[in-house]
């Protein structure tokens, strides 16, 4: 009689716990971002959190690390790469809050890690310094465009500001309504002053 095999569980990787502690706060807040939950979550004892984490705020550094690394400065690589004129640059910013699933996604991490932000100081430096890249990459969209740089950032914050509204109003409107208001946004904020 053959013995059935038994397949050793998978073992969890960091970058695993870090998804499910993203989705927890996404779905339910920082409150409930806790080992216990994660571990009865994952389907896996407590012991495994530790292998890869010294506590639940060495956990927290990792989410908000992952957080910076794909909502910031992926992201800004990606639009920096994809086109070499500034116009196009601005153009593809103002389609970030209308990319489908993906943008969904991210405006309700943002939004969670935003929350969280309000009544923690670590993830309120986190939210604070993406906040900065951000405007530094748009100011820079700007000043190629030839805005001085004073008037290029706050050009960049005016539209960072657009984005994130956008983003969290992202059922407002119909897609039409949508992309008119990106276009509207890119002629307004294109255009020199004056």
């Amino acid at each position: 009689m053959d013995t059935p095999v038994t397949r050793p569980r998978q073992q969890l990787t960091p970058e695993r716990w870090i998804d499910a502690a993203t989705e927890l706060l996404v779905d339910r807040g920082i409150d409930h971002v806790r080992v216990d939950v994660l571990a009865r979550a994952l389907q896996v004892t407590r012991g495994s959190f530790y292998w890869h984490f010294r506590d639940r705020e060495d956990l927290l550094r990792g989410v908000l690390r992952a957080w910076r690394a794909r909502a910031t400065e992926q992201l800004t690589q990606r639009l920096e790469s994809a086109h070499d004129d500034p116009r196009e640059q601005l153009r593809d910013l103002l389609t970030l809050p209308r990319r489908g699933r993906a943008a969904t996604r991210a405006a309700r991490i943002e939004l969670a890690i935003r929350a969280w932000a309000r009544r923690d100081a670590m993830a309120r430096a986190a939210v604070d310094e993406a906040d900065a890249s951000r405007i530094g990459y748009i100011a820079q969209v700007f000043s190629a465009l030839g805005f001085g740089i004073v008037e290029a950032r706050h050009r960049a914050f005016m539209l960072y500001a657009q984005l994130i509204a956008e983003s969290l109003l992202a059922d407002h409107g119909s897609p039409g309504q949508r992309q008119e208001r990106a276009r509207f946004a890119e002629r307004l904020l294109a255009q020199a002053l004056g």
